[in-house]
């Protein structure tokens, strides 16, 4: 297979669905003899900042000359985003040939794979061929059941833990927080963001159980200006240095600043058109909340025009009004995914929680950005599938959609 036909069984594969548990990943990984040796991975989990606390860790971990391996998911425009060392893509040719080879392993398995399965074993295999020694390693959902937690690392991280995902991970804040506890092992440092009391009592009763140490970060860092914008990246940056810490690999001085300086994760209240329009992926209650304030704190009383689309599951008669004080009017559009929830049902929810905010659809998402001139700035969030879309457009490139 070439890299299209590769990506197309690859997404084809999305038929079996999403299935929580260990079993399937370890049988493929046992198969293909992963994870490589002499690798330490640097788990994280969470329902908010994961992807940049990561980012965080990889680029001060680079800048401190070591060989380093990036996982994250879902993408923005291309699928290689997700599979990353020493901050290069994953090579077209190599994901091809990789994935021709896991297809005829796979191809008379019950059950089959899944495509974030495949994706895991992908990834963990280029890791070991490229020589990678540190692999920072998001979670896709979760962290109990999660096809990452089939590895051990040296550090496990816990970024906020807030509502998402309810249908999968329990509809409290305790049993999201049990499931992303999941991850605690015995013998392996625990590092987390300041948690609800509720997520805070979970973990803490987890590292007990699994006689590990468990650290709060309790201070942002405010040493340097980041180049990721808001209060909470500032958290995020220091929960990165303090997981990196307990790892015992964080770098010199030097490296640090050189790292923090230098990392990028698009999408997250990036600037775009000469800042005439904010993008964030924020998708729910907790990092919507997050998105005004920073808006605020860039910005003050000025009021962007919103866009927004989204994907279903996703509190959105919730998170809707959490963005009115910022905004002067919305259009709504329909995502470029098959769990996309229409515009006119959002156009709807946005008239019976904000009524006196006026709105509209747009047939499509270049439509909605051709009508940018003049007028306020645009903030565009609810969906990083979103995202992507937007960046594809403003900054060109092929759009490669994912549903996971």
């Amino acid at each position: 297979m070439d890299y299209g036909q590769a990506l197309d069984w690859l997404y084809s594969v999305q038929q079996f669905g999403i299935k929580p548990g260990l079993e399937n990943t370890r049988k493929l990984l046992k198969a293909l003899q992963l994870p490589g040796t002499g690798q330490r991975f640097l788990h994280v989990a969470g329902t908010n900042g994961k992807g940049s606390t990561c980012a965080f860790m990889e680029s001060v971990l680079r800048a401190g000359a070591e060989r380093t391996a990036l996982f994250t998911s879902p993408h923005l425009i291309q699928f290689r985003e997700r599979i990353q060392t020493g901050g290069v893509m994953m090579p077209e040719t190599e994901i091809a040939d990789s994935l021709t080879v896991l297809r005829q392993l796979v191809s008379d398995w019950q059950p089959h794979p899944t495509f974030f399965e495949l994706t895991l074993a992908l990834a963990l295999d280029w890791f070991d061929r490229a020589g990678a020694e540190l692999v920072v390693l998001e979670t896709g959902m979760g962290g109990r059941l999660d096809s990452t937690n089939s590895v051990k690392p040296v550090v496990s991280v816990i970024t906020p833990i807030a509502m998402d995902h309810q249908q999968w991970l329990g509809d409290t804040i305790a049993k999201i927080a049990t499931e992303k506890a999941g991850i605690i092992k015995p013998g392996v440092p625990v590092v987390s963001a300041p948690q609800p009391p509720e997520a805070e009592a979970v973990l803490r009763a987890a590292a007990a159980a699994a006689g590990t140490t468990l650290t709060f970060v309790s201070e942002p860092w405010t040493t340097t200006p980041l180049p990721l914008a808001g209060e909470h990246q500032q958290w995020n940056a220091a929960l990165a240095l303090a997981a990196l810490e307990a790892a015992g690999c964080l770098p010199k001085p030097p490296a640090i600043l050189a790292g923090l300086a230098a990392t990028t994760w698009p999408a997250r209240f990036q600037n775009l058109l000469g800042a005439r329009l904010l993008i964030d992926g924020a998708h729910n209650p907790h990092s919507i909340a997050r998105l005004a304030a920073t808006w605020q704190e860039q910005f003050g009383s000025e009021k962007a025009h919103l866009i927004f689309g989204a994907v279903e599951g996703k509190d959105h008669a919730i998170s809707l009004p959490l963005l009115a004080p910022i905004v002067s009017g919305a259009t709504f559009v329909t995502v470029d995914s098959p769990r996309a929830i229409p515009a006119a049902a959002l156009a709807k929810t946005w008239q019976e929680t904000v009524p006196g905010i006026p709105c509209q659809e747009s047939f499509s998402l270049k439509a909605a950005l051709s009508e940018m001139a003049g007028g306020p700035r645009r903030l565009l969030c609810g969906s990083l599938y979103l995202c992507g879309e937007v960046l594809s457009i403003v900054e060109g490139g092929a759009f490669e959609s994912s549903a996971q």
